[in-house]
């Protein structure tokens, strides 16, 4: 059995963050670990602001420990890191224990928020985690930000960033347009880029709400993939259908937000 592991944060309504990532790696047959980096809770009271709850980096890097004491995963995945001294424990970590298929979900904003959460870490992740990731898959904001490029409004833009971001040493970096993106065929796009050629990555746009969760999924879906030993433009391939399977049959959580579904793929008779 392959194993995998997310080192993320904890999102308490279930749909995002290591509790996605889970579903996901058990959806692909992958045996999931994890090392919680934050909890994160959000006020009914506040128009569903956000509050995050760092974990200590020494508890993180005792966590890795633990998972590590087992061997070394089949792939991995970061999203929210939470602060610069655990992303710093994650680096360790990856130069310590010599991991191979390195998926790096650079978390700096995110759906249901105003914007940016955690645009203070974009230099650490540029430093200590691109240089080390064999994926990293940035959403448009993140992308602006890590590229220093601000507004992609255009694919010349985002080819742009990816360009920026795989000079960083990311091996494969995949931008995430999604509904973001301000194209005219109706249709979220995703651009691959590995450093020789681009891949536009195209699936009919979902009109709706229910797609809390997303994102991580997608990351989480290509690790276990590369875990399953798919090539990375396969495995970003499936992913990218598995999230559309998802969103298609999300289902509302309440008025601020709606949960994709993990099950979809595989209630569509597709198997992974």
């Amino acid at each position: 059995m392959k194993k995998t592991l997310t080192i993320a944060g904890s999102d308490t309504t279930g749909g995002a963050g290591l509790q996605a990532d889970l579903k996901t790696f058990q959806e692909y047959g992958t045996f999931g670990m994890s090392a919680i980096t934050s909890i994160v809770t959000m006020d009914i009271n506040d128009n569903w602001s956000h509050n995050i709850e760092t974990i200590e980096p020494e508890v993180v890097g005792r966590q890795l420990e633990t998972v590590f004491a087992g061997g070394k995963p089949d792939a991995l995945k970061t999203g929210m890191l939470g602060d610069i001294r655990t992303i710093a424990v994650v680096r360790d970590a990856i130069d310590h224990y010599h991991p191979k298929n390195i998926v790096i979900d650079p978390v700096l904003a995110c759906k249901g928020t105003a914007g940016i959460l955690l645009s203070e870490n974009a230099d650490s992740i540029r430093e200590l985690l691109l240089p080390v990731a064999d994926v990293t898959t940035p959403n448009l904001i993140e992308a602006g930000i890590l590229s220093d490029l601000g507004d992609l409004k255009t694919v010349a833009d985002i080819e742009k960033a990816a360009t920026i971001i795989h000079c960083f040493g990311a091996k494969t970096v995949i931008i995430k347009g999604g509904r973001r993106f301000d194209n005219q065929e109706d249709e979220a796009l995703d651009v691959f880029y590995d450093g020789h050629a681009f891949h536009y990555l195209k699936s009919p746009l979902v009109h709706t709400d229910n797609n809390h969760g997303a994102g991580c999924t997608f990351a989480a879906a290509i690790t276990a993939g590369l875990a399953n030993g798919k090539s990375t433009l396969e495995a970003v391939t499936t992913a990218k259908a598995f999230v559309h399977a998802a969103i298609t049959n999300g289902h509302p959580f309440n008025q601020y937000l709606g949960h994709i579904w993990h099950g979809a793929y595989r209630d569509q008779g597709y198997t992974l």
